[in-house]
């Protein structure tokens, strides 16, 4: 289903997520997001990737196939989730930092213990759809956590420089999209 995720070029990738859905079935209900803000990371070519230096055990899963959720925390306090993306082994890997919430939206209020800003950043995105730790190295394709078709409108996207990194700071891979409600 994601066959177009595989192709070399994760910059060229990241701003096609923009629009479409996340749904996560972890839990008692449902939950979805429309993907609203992302960021790309190259692998060995990139010095802010995860993967610069090559797999370790904290990355493993960026390096499998395509369609691969990579998941890990951040400064060891909130989950973060990516879509792998490339051929096996090269390292790419598009950080999902925003959605907006579509389904679900009493569940991710609870697992977040607020009304608003429920899935504005990457910690908090993936803390609204209860992504863990344990969904590392998982398809996306099928099981707990999908990534689904949006709605087929044109979106108008904004690339800007990355945020939150100290490392190649200059590079307009971060990709906002401006998404009618």
């Amino acid at each position: 289903m994601h066959g177009w995720l595989d192709d070399e070029d994760v910059v060229a990738i990241a701003p096609r997520l923009l629009g479409m859905r996340l749904r996560s079935e972890v839990g008692d209900e449902p939950t979805e997001v429309v993907i609203g803000e992302v960021e790309a990371y190259a692998g060995d070519q990139d010095p802010a990737s995860h993967a610069f230096r090559g797999p370790t055990p904290r990355n493993t899963a960026m390096f499998g196939p395509a369609g691969t959720l990579y998941v890990y925390r951040s400064y060891g306090l909130h989950w973060c989730m990516n879509v792998v993306t490339g051929p096996e082994g090269v390292g790419h890997a598009v950080l999902l930092r925003a959605g907006i919430p579509t389904v679900g939206r009493d569940t991710m209020t609870d697992r977040r213990g607020r009304l608003d800003h429920l899935a504005d950043g990457p910690g908090k995105l993936a803390q609204a759809l209860g992504v863990t730790g344990a969904h590392n190295g998982i398809s996306l394709s099928d099981g707990e956590i999908r990534l689904l078709p949006g709605e087929g409108e044109t979106l108008a996207v904004r690339a800007t420089p990355r945020v939150g990194i100290t490392k190649a700071v200059d590079r307009p891979w971060r990709f906002v999209a401006e998404i009618p409600l």
